[in-house]
C-alpha cells in the first residue's frame, strides 16, 4: 500500500480573512498615488470613526441608564410668597444629581461638563455637554436671567440662576425622573390623579413632570403657562392641558419658563 502525499495543499476556503481597517485602506489608497482616491479614503474612515464613536456613544448611555436611578428629592422649599400663599415643594439639588449619576456615567466611559455664556445685557445660557471617551458628545443648552429674587446681589442672582440651569440641563440630557417625596406634604391627603390618555404626538408623562417641576421652582402656575401656550398657538385642536402640549412644542416651553421671572 502506498500512502498519498499532498505536496501543494491549496489553502482552505473556509480560513477566515482579516478585515482591513480603516486605517489599511488610507494606506493603501496612498501607495497608489492617486490623490482623489486618498482624499475618498480619508473621508471614509473619517465617517465610519464618526459612526462607531457615537455609536459607544449610545451604547455606553443606554448601559448607564439601567443602572441610574430615580432621584431624590432632598431640598425642601417653604416660603409664603407675595399674595400671602403658602408655597411648598421638594427637589434636587445639584449636589444630589451630581453625585447620584457622576459614578455611573464614569463607569461607562461618560461624562458631562458646562460652557457658560453670559454677554452684558443678555440673558444667562449654560450648555451641558455629555461625552464618551471615544470622542463623541451632545450638548443640551438652556438660558435665563438671572435670579434676582430674595434680595440676591449681582454675584448671588448670577449664581443661582447658573446652578438651576446646569441641574437642569444634566437632567434633560440624561432623561431623568425624581421621586415624588412625602416629606413636607400638608396631612390633606392629595387625590389621586384621573386617568387621561393625551393625542398621539403629545409630550411623555416625564416630560410633564418636568415641566410640573421647573413651574413650581419658578413660583409659576400651571394655568398661567398654558395660558401662554394657547396665545402661542400651541394647542391648536388639542384640550389646554401639559399632558396635551405637542411634543414638537416640548423645547420652546422648557426654554420659556426657564428665562421667567416672576413680578
Amino acid at each position: 500500500m502506498s500512502a498519498v502525499v499532498e505536496m501543494n495543499p491549496e489553502p482552505r476556503r473556509n480560513r477566515a480573512v482579516a478585515a482591513a481597517s480603516p486605517f489599511d485602506i488610507v494606506q493603501a489608497a496612498m501607495k497608489t498615488g492617486n490623490v482623489e482616491m486618498y482624499r475618498e479614503a480619508v473621508a471614509l474612515m473619517k465617517d465610519l470613526d464618526a459612526f462607531a464613536s457615537r455609536k459607544a456613544f449610545n451604547n455606553a448611555l443606554a448601559d448607564a441608564k439601567v443602572k441610574l436611578p430615580i432621584l431624590k428629592k432632598n431640598r425642601l422649599v417653604d416660603f409664603e410668597n407675595r399674595s400671602g400663599d403658602r408655597t411648598t415643594y421638594r427637589h434636587e439639588d445639584l449636589a444630589e444629581v451630581v453625585r447620584t449619576v457622576v459614578p455611573i456615567l464614569s463607569e461607562f466611559g461618560l461624562t458631562h461638563r458646562y460652557r457658560l455664556r453670559n454677554k452684558p445685557g443678555e440673558p444667562i445660557s449654560v450648555t451641558c455637554i455629555l461625552s464618551h471617551r471615544d470622542g463623541y458628545f451632545e450638548e443640551n443648552e438652556l438660558s435665563a436671567g438671572a435670579d434676582q429674587s430674595g434680595g440676591k446681589n449681582a454675584i448671588q442672582a448670577v449664581k443661582s440662576t447658573v446652578t438651576y440651569l446646569e441641574r437642569i440641563t444634566l437632567i434633560a440630557s440624561l432623561g431623568l425622573a425624581a421621586a415624588e417625596d412625602d416629606d413636607g406634604r400638608t396631612s390633606e391627603q392629595k387625590a389621586e390623579p384621573e386617568a387621561y390618555t393625551p393625542l398621539a404626538g403629545s409630550i411623555t408623562q416625564d416630560q410633564v413632570d418636568f415641566i410640573r417641576e421647573a413651574l413650581r421652582e419658578k413660583g409659576a402656575a400651571a394655568t398661567a403657562f398654558l395660558q401662554w401656550a394657547a396665545s402661542k398657538g400651541m394647542f391648536q385642536g388639542r384640550k389646554q392641558r401639559l399632558e396635551e402640549l405637542p411634543a414638537q412644542h416640548y423645547a420652546a416651553s422648557v426654554n420659556a419658563i426657564a428665562q421667567f421671572k416672576k413680578a
